[in-house]
């Protein structure tokens, strides 16, 4: 998957490998409305790292608003990844993907991945019709595709979001969430493992975590592992993300937190 090139700089895959052994499964239920977790304005600011010894470059995460045709106030997350230093010199990435998401709903309504890697540049574009049950995925000029998807369903990005919403994340937890991605219909395995206590330059936080694994047609990939610590509070905020690469893996942690402000009306 793509989409976690927003996550990971833009190493493929926001997913994750390996479930428990002995933990129960079950599909992930969409969170009531009023969401607690994140109010427009949240600003998380990441450092980016290969196996947390080079820094590769900076990830900014945002929550903001948007309106619908008919006025209504829904969210759009955004995700911003440049590189910097050695890593920009060599191989420059400048990547911004977003998602506009249903507090109603709790689905992804749109999202885009705009790619920026070395020479190349890509986009990708996927509409979400959820009366109809289906998407327009576009990559590029090419025609777009529509693909039947299943409710719910969230793309590449909201899926961290609406994994920040849930409650009992207990250890030995695991749950499937339907992600749409590069105009695919993929399932996104999520296990819990722990509660670690994590340092970084925000601060010292009680966490849970969580590694994430993708599954095309119900088969692990055997690849895009993801790893993250989320806050063990009401609000979630992921404070380490790991992508594991062929060769070691791209960290990011968290160096600065901005809280939004509850105004969306449900």
């Amino acid at each position: 998957m793509r989409t976690t090139v927003a996550l990971c700089f833009l190493v493929p895959g926001l997913l994750l490998a390996a479930l428990l052994s002995g933990a129960a499964e079950e599909t992930l239920a969409p969170p009531p409305a009023g969401i607690q977790a994140f109010h427009p304005g949240e600003t998380l600011t990441y450092d980016v790292s290969w196996s947390r010894m080079l820094s590769a470059g900076t990830l900014i995460m945002t929550v903001e608003t948007e309106k619908l045709p008919d006025e209504r106030e829904v969210l759009k997350f955004v995700v911003r990844g440049r590189t910097h230093g050695l890593v920009d010199k060599v191989f420059p990435v400048d990547d911004a993907v977003q998602s506009v998401f249903d507090p109603l709903l709790m689905q992804s309504l749109s999202y885009s991945l705009r790619e920026s890697f070395g020479k190349k540049k890509r986009l990708r574009v996927a509409e979400f019709d959820h009366a109809k049950r289906t998407a327009v995925c576009r990559l590029n000029e090419a025609p777009p595709e529509t693909l039947p998807i299943p409710e719910p369903v969230q793309d590449g990005l909201s899926l961290l979001y609406v994994l920040r919403t849930k409650d009992g994340l207990t250890t030995g937890r695991r749950m499937d969430i339907d992600v749409v991605d590069s105009g695919k219909n993929w399932t996104v395995g999520v296990s819990v493992l722990a509660r670690e206590k994590v340092a970084t330059l925000a601060g010292e936080f009680d966490t849970i975590k969580i590694r994430t694994f993708p599954k095309y047609q119900g088969v692990f990939t055997g690849k895009g592992e993801v790893f993250l610590w989320l806050t063990d509070d009401d609000r979630k905020v992921p404070v380490r993300m790991k992508s594991t690469l062929k060769v070691g893996s791209f960290v990011f942690e968290l160096t600065d937190m901005k809280p939004g402000i509850h105004r969306i009306t449900q």
